[in-house]
């Protein structure tokens, strides 16, 4: 090669490589800018209608972006929908709505424009819609809810005075001798005692005043709470039993026991699948101004041998094992699984409702568990022989005696099959029935300004 052909490269300066570095990155950058980001995926959609409200739930992969507006004439909700496309488990949700949902006449889903879905759900009447999202939590990814609450909710005190008035009632109930404790319950049949001797407690030493009928000169308001609900399934057991289904079936059985005796009527805080936040099932009760509150719930333990059941009250000084403290946090975390609306939750409403729980509701807590403890006792095996302490939130009602009950544990394989059995869910509930009879034989409910 000539010399006049050659071509020499002189060696780079840092100045130099710098500039070569900078071209390049900016280079790199322009080439991703370019590229279109990755939509959000829809994972699930699931729908939970009730008579409270409608809940809708997408599962995503990642937080997302929404707006929402009413058009009225006829009533409708928009929702758009940011950083997603379209795809087919979102288009399920149209098939999702039901005929007999109380709020929600059909849903249409379209792809409003690029990266942009919207929601339009038609109404059936005005509602007050809460949008929000949860971050993840337990086997759940992100989740975007739609509450669709109604403008003018039911009454649940006229409901349930509507309820308690029979067609073949008297319009003026005279008082009613409610029959000695050892006397057959209305509805029910003999059972044999399966209880194990290992198991056995002594009953209370009964007086005078419990085997004497005890006059009632108004109607006993019983809140009973089946637990979780909706989005929050509860325990589940190996057999794929869920506790929040056992335990509406046991709430069922035992209302329609309840409403069988003279002078009682029921409160159900959930009578469906759908979540119920653990403030709200309270003032559910206090609404109703109920004389009992009643929630029951299936344990669970990470050993599958653990069994038994339990009764528990509330506790301002600490739980009473710990255990009991365990079971009481996993039960307050409800609100975290099931979903709640925090930018509405009334924050004040936890703690002043534990500043107001006085010694009082506790003692009388004490004595309705004892009583139903004593059953319970007679149809399965219990865990504790003594009624049970810890701050459950669903307890804190400052003036109602409430009762928190563990039917079995779910997680127990024979105690998981004892819970779907119609013959132990009967028994459950006979045994509670019993136990709230013999509460008000040695307790008669003080009077009340309304609902009497």
């Amino acid at each position: 090669m000539s010399k006049t052909n050659q071509v020499r490269l002189k060696p780079l300066t840092s100045r130099s490589r710098r500039t070569v570095l900078k071209a390049g990155g900016t280079l790199l950058l322009s080439v991703f800018a370019s590229l279109p980001a990755r939509a959000a995926q829809i994972l699930a959609v699931r729908v939970w209608p009730a008579d409270d409200y409608t809940r809708v739930t997408l599962e995503n992969d990642t937080d997302l972006k929404t707006s929402h507006f009413i058009v009225k004439d006829p009533e409708r909700l928009v929702v758009d929908i940011e950083g997603i496309e379209l795809n087919p488990t979102l288009k399920q949700l149209v098939a999702k709505i039901q005929s007999n949902d109380p709020y929600i006449k059909q849903v249409r889903v379209g792809q409003n424009r690029p990266n942009v879905v919207r929601l339009v759900f038609d109404l059936k009447e005005e509602v007050n819609p809460q949008v929000f999202t949860l971050a993840p939590v337990g086997e759940y990814k992100h989740r975007l809810i739609f509450d669709l609450y109604p403008v003018n909710p039911p009454d649940p005190i006229a409901a349930l005075i509507s309820k308690s008035e029979r067609p073949d009632a008297p319009a003026d109930k005279p008082p009613v001798d409610v029959p000695p404790m050892d006397a057959p319950i209305a509805g029910t049949k003999p059972q044999a005692d399966p209880r194990p001797m290992s198991a056995e407690i002594q009953p209370p030493k009964t007086d005078a005043r419990e085997d004497k009928p005890l006059a009632l000169t108004r109607m006993i308001t019983i809140a009973l709470d089946p637990g979780h609900g909706g989005e929050d399934p509860g325990a589940i057991g190996r057999g794929g039993s869920r506790e929040k289904d056992v335990v509406l079936q046991i709430a069922r059985r035992l209302k329609a026991k309840l409403e069988d005796q003279p002078n009682m009527r029921v409160l159900l805080t959930r009578d469906g699948d759908f979540f119920v936040p653990l403030h709200v099932r309270v003032q559910k009760a206090r609404k109703v101004q109920a004389d009992l509150f009643v929630s029951i719930h299936a344990d669970a333990w990470v050993e599958t041998t653990a069994r038994g059941s339990s009764v528990f009250v509330l506790s301002e000084k600490g739980a009473s094992s710990t255990a009991a403290r365990w079971l009481a946090n996993k039960e307050n975390a409800a609100d975290l699984i099931g979903g709640v609306n925090i930018k509405t939750h009334d924050r004040q409403l936890a703690s002043v409702l534990l500043d107001l729980s006085t010694t009082a509701q506790i003692n009388d807590s004490l004595k309705l568990a004892k009583a139903v403890l004593t059953e319970i006792g007679g149809i399965n095996r219990l865990h504790k022989q003594g009624v049970e302490q810890a701050g459950f939130a669903v307890l804190k009602a400052p003036d109602i005696p409430s009762i928190l009950i563990e039917t079995a544990f779910i997680s127990n394989p024979e105690e998981e099959a004892k819970l779907s059995d119609d013959g132990y869910q009967d028994q459950m509930a006979d045994a509670v029935l019993k136990g709230i009879r013999k509460y008000f034989a040695k307790n008669p409910p003080l009077a009340k300004n309304k609902l009497t």
